[in-house]
């Protein structure tokens, strides 16, 4: 059963890893990088300020915590499961990287696919925006970050389900957890 999944997994990357063009390999290599999303960054903390005064800097160290155990808890678990990379796969070739970028050891789960979508649950549950399109605005957002992974060649799709599963759980827990802290504090 594990070979099955691990095969399907496999075949998934290649096909996935395999849609690439030199305008693509362009915006998944700068997509990945997170200054690329600093304007967003800066409409976040401007609708977190606006709607939360001061206690902004409570959201802004609840979300430290929060990445720093979404990022911390993928590296862990990355050297537990000891999974290599698809670039690190002894006798896997054919795989497209850019830029001759292949990732550390591991690969499981990643940690990009964790931290954006933490960043994602976390916002859309702190801002509670009442428009769908800033929840799809983030949850593209979150998903985009992780298949940059994809197709540079550094994670098998499972890595990124189990990253967003984890991420989403973490945002999940974080945004909840100081939203309560937040709204008590402020009562």
């Amino acid at each position: 059963m594990i070979e099955t999944l691990k095969s399907i997994d496999q075949r998934l990357f290649f096909f996935l890893n395999g849609l690439h063009s030199p305008f693509m390999d362009t915006v998944m290599y700068w997509g990945t990088k997170s200054l690329i999303w600093l304007p967003l960054f800066m409409l976040l903390l401007f609708l977190v300020i606006r709607k939360y005064r001061w206690q902004t800097l409570w959201i802004l160290l609840f979300a430290t915590l929060m990445i720093l155990v979404s990022d911390q808890l993928s590296n862990i678990i990355k050297d537990l499961v000891a999974r290599p990379r698809p670039t690190h796969e002894p006798g896997l070739s054919g795989i497209h990287t850019v830029l001759g970028y292949t990732g550390g050891q591991y690969g499981f789960y990643s940690a990009h696919a964790s931290t954006t979508m933490a960043i994602a649950v976390y916002m859309i549950i702190l801002l509670q925006i009442q428009n769908r399109y800033f929840t799809l605005l983030m949850l593209c957002w979150a998903f985009f970050m992780a298949y940059t992974r994809l197709y540079l060649g550094v994670h098998y799709p499972a890595d990124l389900l189990a990253g967003w599963l984890a991420g989403g759980l973490i945002g999940w827990g974080s945004g909840w957890t100081c939203q309560w802290f937040v709204c008590t504090e402020a009562g």
